[in-house]
């Protein structure tokens, strides 16, 4: 039987990864555009990977559980590579939690119950959530424990208690961090791992929407004063999936990293610092 990979959101950092870790492989690729998931396919299939493309919302559980039902008929699940989501720009506050938040939730529950012993996962979260004040212990422990059809209803994520898009969404990769803490343990049960990796601005079409959006000047001064001085590439972050996906990771699981140039360190200590 083949071992299975798992890899919801067809784009630039999701297939520079899978191009790492999916070789020899079947893969199944989700995006909720069937279009991009089979463009995406034709790309790594003329690459020579074994690539089936599937429409997967992960705001339904329902849409994750017949990804899941399609990897499992070619074998093992060993590998999920969640890549999916919206960002502030494209979705209203509603969408970014349903998918962001919840529907990552969701992903990463329902394989964390069939992931094969030795499988692993990274999921692709954001520095937004490393900008935010911090929640204090009792909101963090509900964004990681909270069953996840409940996750919606918590206090702080009521709308009258989101300010705009970029906060739900900032909410949104906090919930996804402390998460990968609290399935860590449920697939250690499995003797499987997941881990989750925070990119700052990443040339993808999706950077890019965001370069020409309302907030195009706020992300340009963003790399333009971090210690990098410019932008990632998907392939930058691969190189950490690499490392947390194969046997020289394995004492990795519960973690998140950053991987932002020094965006955030200079937010914090820097030029990029707010002003009062």
């Amino acid at each position: 039987m083949n071992e299975v990979v798992l890899w919801t959101g067809a784009g630039q950092i999701g297939m520079a990864i899978a191009r790492r870790i999916g070789f020899g492989k079947k893969i199944i690729v989700g995006d909720k555009n069937l279009d991009n998931a089979k463009a995406i396919t034709k790309i790594m299939v003329e690459a020579g990977f074994d690539v089936v493309p599937v429409e997967t919302d992960i705001s339904s559980r329902e849409s994750i559980l017949n990804l899941i039902a399609e990897g499992q008929k070619y074998g093992e699940i060993t590998a999920l590579i969640n890549a999916a989501g919206v960002s502030p720009s494209q979705a209203p506050i509603e969408m970014i939690l349903k998918v962001d938040l919840y529907g990552t939730a969701v992903l990463l529950e329902e394989v964390g119950k069939v992931i094969a012993p030795g499988g692993v996962g990274v999921t692709i979260s954001s520095q937004s959530g490393h900008r935010m004040p911090q929640l204090g212990t009792e909101i963090d422990e509900q964004l990681a424990t909270t069953p996840t059809e409940e996750l919606l209803s918590l206090e702080v994520l009521r709308p009258e208690n989101i300010k705009d898009t970029l906060h739900a969404y900032q909410m949104a990769k906090r919930c996804n961090v402390k998460r990968v803490m609290y399935e860590s343990i449920r697939w250690g049960g499995k003797d499987a791992r997941i881990n989750s990796i925070s990119p700052g601005i990443i040339v993808t079409p999706l950077a890019i929407d965001e370069f020409n959006g309302p907030r195009g000047e706020f992300y340009k001064n963003m790399f333009a004063k971090c210690p990098a001085g410019r932008p990632g590439t998907a392939d930058e972050v691969a190189n950490v999936a690499e490392l947390l996906m194969m046997p020289w990771g394995a004492f990795i699981t519960g973690s998140d990293f950053l991987i932002d140039g020094g965006a955030t360190a200079s937010y914090f200590y820097g030029p990029l610092k707010p002003k009062e």
